[in-house]
């Protein structure tokens, strides 16, 4: 069996001496693929088969098993494999939609919206934050976890009084209705910042990054999105953990 896809390098590891095992997102979904033979020196599948390419691939089946017959690079990244700051955030990026993705269940939405953040640390003049922020927030809406963002989930005011985010109720409150809420922890944002939380979550993709903050309304908005994945996921990724270390060493 046969199956020409287009497709994003979510993962790559070395196998024996000239072969990887890459696991792509495609169109139909998520798929682990062997590589063979291309790290070898002239290999015509090579450059497809590197972390954050997008390339199409004709990939056959044998025994249950996929593998790479031919690929066509179609984009690189250049202007992120040339900033070591880019890659580490752009690696995080495919390591939380690696987490997301089913295995061979169609994951359309997701793909569109990394390749899109891909696109913007590539070639547009966005603070990093921002994609950041704005990745976290609608990769958590299309995996089925949209915090309740359309009114103060307790005392239903349209425009939350000093609005705040709960983490584990997934829910945006009032300041002053927080002792009404369970255990948890909630986190502050501005008007501004559940502005762009709503433009986040509920616009197009197409302008998923056109929204602006001031300083401090990023920060929390970035702030709460991090936390809010990894309490969604529970657990943590070494990608954002190399990334936040590079920022702190700026």
């Amino acid at each position: 069996m046969h199956l020409t896809t287009n497709a994003l390098v979510l993962r790559e590891a070395n196998y024996k001496e000239s072969d990887k095992i890459l696991t792509l997102l495609t169109e139909e979904g998520k798929l682990t693929v062997s590589a063979r033979g291309c790290r070898k020196k002239g290999s015509l599948i090579a450059s497809a088969c590197q972390l954050l390419a997008w390339g199409e691939f004709t990939l056959y089946e044998f025994n249950g098993l996929w593998s790479v017959k031919e690929t066509a690079s179609e984009r690189l990244f250049d202007g992120i494999r040339g900033d070591l700051e880019k890659v580490a955030l752009a690696s995080y990026f495919v390591e939380v939609t690696e987490a997301l993705a089913e295995e061979g269940q169609p994951e359309l939405g997701l793909l569109l919206m990394t390749l899109n953040c891909l696109h913007a640390l590539d070639k547009l003049n966005v603070p990093l934050t921002q994609v950041k922020t704005a990745f976290e927030w609608r990769s958590m809406a299309l995996a089925g976890y949209e915090p309740q963002i359309e009114r103060c989930a307790v005392c239903g005011r349209p425009e939350p009084m000093e609005p705040h985010i709960h983490l584990g109720e997934g829910m945006v409150h009032c300041a002053p209705c927080r002792e009404r809420l369970g255990e948890g922890v909630s986190m502050p944002l501005t008007t501004a910042a559940l502005a762009a939380l709503r433009h986040i979550t509920w616009g197009p993709r197409k302008r998923l990054l056109s929204f602006r903050l001031d300083q401090d309304g990023l920060k929390r908005l970035s702030d709460a999105s991090e936390a809010y994945l990894m309490t969604r996921l529970e657990r943590g990724f070494r990608t954002l953990d190399f990334y936040k270390r590079l920022r702190i060493e700026r």
